[in-house]
């Protein structure tokens, strides 16, 4: 039995890739009862892989339906009809075509939560147009202020997929449940990630209008531009993590390094390339390990830069349990925020094989295949 703040919830994902999946997960780890549809003959081992190792599907239940057939189609119309929440990860229009779209489904569940996730949004002359993560940040500006002077620095895909695109569907979808508890109405999201990516902007474009940061990388604050905000190279080929920004930080900083830097001169702009040369120099003159000894339990904000496989077992997450490691030795993170009424949830969740549970989730549901 699903344990967790959005138990008894039924959310209906059809399967896509990136932020749909992943604010699925977060939904299903708090205890909704999430139902992904999978296209029958998909490739099990697509892109992500073994299914039984995409932990973007945990504590998901799998169904297959081919939305072109309309025996098929007409399940899916009444899974939509039972469901509290359906994510929509197509782009504008597929599912309009199909007889499932907001309005349809909508009219025949009123108290719905339609989410539609785009990168580009329901709208505007780029709404028909493919893109990916990388897209999505560099026209709004993010990718330009992310790596050094010479050239912008791919962040992963985690600004876009998952920060501006899953965690704002995620704050739509429980939001709007809200809404139809208060008012029995529900609603159609349209949750597109050049939108959050934005939105995750809205300090940078504070600092930018207080003329606190230049239009350009590698010389401001938060862009590795300040000798305090960075990181350096350590003399076994590994790397410091510094994040000495308040003065009293600083102070450690240099405290621990032994240099002859004045605290007083830290946001002297001019000084900066001088500072970081002397860094660079002390942080190269040791190991990883032995700077991360010298800097522990000293308020400096420097921490070692782990890489993925070895972070679960550092004493940084190991007392939280903050990544796991599974039975086979593979890691995933435990389930985030955490909450107090709900220790156990998440749980070790399993991910499911597509169409697994297509038997169990019609009944569950209330439903009979025709």
């Amino acid at each position: 039995m699903a344990v967790g703040p959005l138990a008894g919830y039924r959310v209906l994902e059809f399967a896509g890739m990136g932020p749909g999946p992943f604010g699925g997960m977060m939904l299903a780890q708090l205890g909704a009862d999430v139902v992904v549809v999978e296209r029958p003959g998909s490739d099990p081992h697509g892109l992500l892989g073994n299914p039984r190792l995409n932990y973007l599907n945990a504590g998901k239940r799998s169904i297959a339906l081919n939305l072109k057939d309309a025996t098929e189609r007409a399940l899916a119309v009444r899974l939509v009809d039972a469901a509290h929440v359906v994510i929509d990860p197509f782009r504008p229009g597929v599912l309009e075509r199909l007889g499932l779209g907001p309005e349809e489904c909508l009219a025949r569940n009123p108290g719905l939560v339609y989410a539609r996730m785009t990168g580009w949004g329901q709208d505007g002359p780029q709404a028909q147009t493919a893109g990916h993560d990388i897209n999505y940040i560099a026209v709004t500006g993010a990718l330009h202020a992310i790596g050094g002077p010479d050239r912008p620095e791919v962040p992963l895909n985690l600004l876009g997929d998952f920060g501006g695109g899953g965690l704002y569907l995620v704050l739509g979808i429980v939001s709007a449940l809200l809404e139809v508890e208060r008012s029995g109405r529900g609603q159609t999201l349209d949750v597109a990630i050049v939108d959050g990516v934005s939105h995750l902007l809205t300090g940078v474009h504070s600092m930018l209008a207080n003329s606190q940061w230049q239009d350009r990388r590698g010389v401001n604050l938060l862009d590795g531009g300040a000798p305090f905000y960075t990181t350096y190279e350590t003399s076994d080929g590994r790397f410091m993590a510094v994040g000495a920004i308040e003065p009293q930080f600083f102070a450690e900083l240099v405290e621990v390094l032994g240099v002859d830097v004045a605290v007083t001169e830290q946001m002297a702009q001019h000084l900066w390339p001088q500072q970081r040369r002397v860094f660079s120099a002390v942080f190269r003159s040791r190991t990883q390990a032995e700077w991360a000894i010298r800097f522990a339990g000293r308020d400096a904000c420097v921490t070692p830069v782990l890489d993925l496989t070895s972070s679960p077992d550092s004493s940084y997450l190991a007392s939280r349990a903050t990544v796991r490691r599974t039975v086979d030795g593979h890691v995933r993170a435990a389930t985030a925020p955490r909450f107090s009424l709900y220790p156990e949830c998440g749980g070790a969740q399993v991910p499911p094989l597509p169409g697994r549970d297509q038997a169990e989730v019609l009944d569950d549901w209330g439903l009979v295949r025709h």
